[in-house]
């Protein structure tokens, strides 16, 4: 049911009404799609490498990181919210299609992979420190080659498709855009290959190549990587000091130039700031009212023995929540949302 929940999930743009944007699902599958292709040249479990790409974003409550930057406010007195631990915790704990115990019944390794597909993790949340407990997770280690390739994939995905939905929007300038190096030789080729066609298909086609361009550069360097370093085995990956899969320092660095422009140009425009700080006062008076009065939370949510367990079922339940199920509460329980039409 989680997974489903993606569906009406913020990725970038909030709560968005166009048919045409991503939404956490769609990326989640394009994520796979990215992951899989990787695996399969590289040789890696490619069943292993779809699961951790389709249930990276598991945790993500409604409104995405506004919406995690506003619960893990909210719950700083119960250990706070984090995304990454709450996927652990869904696929552990509240996810419960069987009779005989809760969870979904993953393999190690893709709990393992689900925890570290960012790297290390030395400082765990509560929920993550709880999850190591009952599955010891290796923290401090590196993660296998599978979830590397996932959390590479992720953002390959994130990058182009953020660049596609901007251009759709209209809130990106494809002038500006081309001014990147990586950008620059792409359109260039584009258009020396395919000379006359339209301004919509030409950015079509540079999405395209730029995932390609992407994908080819992480398999030539994990390749690398591994031939270089000499690792054989499982253990060896993890205690490499650092990922063996990702982009080679050229490509790392136009990657980064490319993340910068996004969060100037894109993320952080002043448009988007009034309907993302209506997006965080929508969780954080859910979870005020919850807060409140816990007798709000539908039966079976509620701890009212154990009062850290009780607020941190508060944010299982709101972090479950699609947008539009936040918004719809919040005006039940609180009041209208001033989210614009047509808003992104």
């Amino acid at each position: 049911m989680a997974f489903r929940r993606l569906r009406h999930k913020t990725q970038v743009f909030v709560a968005p009404d166009g048919d045409h944007y991503r939404v956490r699902l769609t990326h989640s599958l394009e994520v796979a799609q990215i992951g899989r292709t990787i695996a399969r040249a590289l040789g890696l479990n490619e069943d292993l490498t779809e699961a951790l790409c389709l249930a990276h974003d598991l945790g993500h409550p409604p409104f995405g990181h506004q919406g995690e930057d506003a619960l893990n406010a909210a719950l700083r007195d119960a250990g706070g919210f984090d995304h990454n631990a709450h996927t652990i915790r869904i696929l552990t704990r509240l996810e419960m299609p069987y009779p005989d115990f809760d969870g979904l019944n993953l393999s190690w390794e893709a709990l393992e992979g689900l925890a570290k597909h960012n790297g290390p993790v030395f400082a765990p949340t509560w929920a993550m420190a709880e999850a190591n407990a009952e599955w010891p997770l290796e923290l401090s280690t590196w993660p296998g080659l599978e979830a590397q390739v996932a959390a590479i994939a992720d953002d390959i995905a994130y990058d182009n498709h953020d660049i596609d939905d901007g251009l759709r929007a209209g809130l990106l300038d494809i002038d500006e855009l081309i001014e990147l190096p990586i950008v620059t030789r792409l359109w260039t080729a584009i258009s020396e290959r395919h000379p006359g066609i339209s301004l919509e298909k030409r950015q079509r086609a540079l999405v395209r190549d730029m995932i390609g361009t992407m994908v080819e550069d992480v398999l030539a360097e994990t390749e690398r990587r591994v031939r270089d370093s000499g690792v054989q085995t499982i253990d060896e990956v993890r205690s490499a000091g650092r990922p063996v899969a990702g982009f080679s320092d050229a490509l790392a660095a136009e990657e980064r130039e490319l993340k910068s422009f996004l969060y100037e140009r894109l993320y952080g425009l002043a448009e988007l700031t009034p309907i993302r700080e209506e997006a965080e006062r929508v969780v954080a008076n859910l979870a005020s009212a919850y807060r409140s009065n816990p007798s709000l939370l539908p039966e079976g949510w509620r701890h009212e023995s154990d009062r850290i367990e009780e607020l941190r079922t508060i944010g299982d339940f709101i972090a479950g929540m699609t947008d539009r199920f936040a918004i719809a509460r919040h005006e039940e329980l609180v009041g209208p949302v001033k989210l614009p039409e047509g808003r992104f």
